[in-house]
């Protein structure tokens, strides 16, 4: 009997101590949840109140408005067991009428910017086989999210912004499904170092899943609802030595609560140093966090600053971890 509850005792505290995931953790969109760009998840993808810069609606649709000319973006991710993960983005800002200032000089009237951009995600070579076992081929999957932006700056102060997304998923033969959603966000400039951003992510977005296509009579029609995302980040931007440092905090419906903090190091004109952690998980502390770090080198031929993004997160529960390569190019 002593054997017993010393077993009934051992399994119930080794039940107690395993770590409590929040249900964001089966929830839909995780590959929209990972960051966007090496310059993003470099700094721990806490980017939502940086202003300067190679900018994405991705963390905040207000901030297409801050763009200076035209950038556009692209990354590779390399990925363990067959994964893949990609970006794309293009942003501009556009600044109609002219008005004059009491001082003598001129300023735009409006100023308003506009983000398009895609990630794609998903895993190849997976190994098929029919109910008898035997090999049917290799199977892959798609997930994706196509997202157009677009920001007003209201005040030299305050700027808001609207991004419309829409989820296409590719799970298995004829199982597909897609979604729309609304990501809403502001920018306020406290003055011309610290910054304030708020974001809502995934309004009423969800996945419906009909198997009937396959499986007829024994189908299933299933809903499944994303996460909503609400943060809020601070950055701060030092003149000497030329650091642009940020913070954010970041919760949703599905318990689940997360610090991110990340930094930009403009060492010379043309290198920038970026390090970052992402994931931090307030309930939880047991959960592994996701450092990064990353780096951006700038080359002007003409018109055109060509840029190499790269950036390197260690990923926990994974075989290798993450490598994220870029091309920058503002004109």
């Amino acid at each position: 009997m002593k054997k017993i509850l010393i077993i009934i005792a051992l399994v119930t505290f080794s039940l107690h101590a395993q770590s409590q995931y929040s249900a964001i953790s089966s929830m839909p969109g995780s590959f929209s949840r990972l960051g966007f760009g090496a310059r993003g998840i470099g700094m721990g993808n806490a980017m939502s109140s940086i202003k300067e810069g190679s900018l994405v609606s991705y963390y905040n649709p207000a901030l297409a408005v801050f763009q200076e000319g035209n950038s556009f973006q692209t990354s590779y991710t390399f990925l363990s067991m067959d994964r893949h993960l990609n970006f794309l983005n293009f942003t501009k800002r556009f600044e109609f009428g002219k008005k004059e200032m009491p001082d003598g000089t001129t300023k735009p009237r409006s100023i308003a910017g506009i983000s398009v951009g895609i990630i794609n995600a998903g895993v190849t070579n997976i190994d098929g086989r029919d109910s008898q076992g035997k090999q049917t081929g290799a199977l892959s999957t798609s997930e994706n999210q196509f997202f157009v932006a677009v920001a007003n700056k209201f005040s030299d102060k305050l700027s808001i912004g609207i991004a419309f997304k829409f989820y296409y998923y590719k799970l298995y033969e004829q199982v597909t499904t897609n979604a729309f959603g609304i990501d809403i966000g502001a920018l306020y400039s406290i003055n011309d170092a610290m910054t304030v951003s708020l974001a809502v992510s995934d309004l009423n977005t969800k996945y419906k899943w009909d198997t009937g296509k396959i499986y007829g009579a024994g189908g299933l029609a299933t809903e499944d609802k994303f996460p909503l995302m609400k943060k809020i980040g601070f950055s701060y931007k030092f003149d000497e030595p030329k650091i642009i440092a940020s913070v954010e905090y970041e919760s949703s419906n599905a318990n689940a609560s997360y610090l991110r903090a990340g930094a930009e190091y403009n060492l010379f004109q043309n290198l920038f140093l970026r390090g970052g952690v992402d994931k931090v998980n307030l309930n939880n502390f047991d959960i592994p966090v996701r450092p990064s770090f990353g780096l951006s080198y700038f080359y002007q031929a003409g018109s055109i600053n060509l840029g190499f993004d790269y950036a390197f997160v260690i990923e926990p529960y994974s075989a290798g971890d993450q490598h994220v390569i870029g091309i920058n190019v503002n004109f």
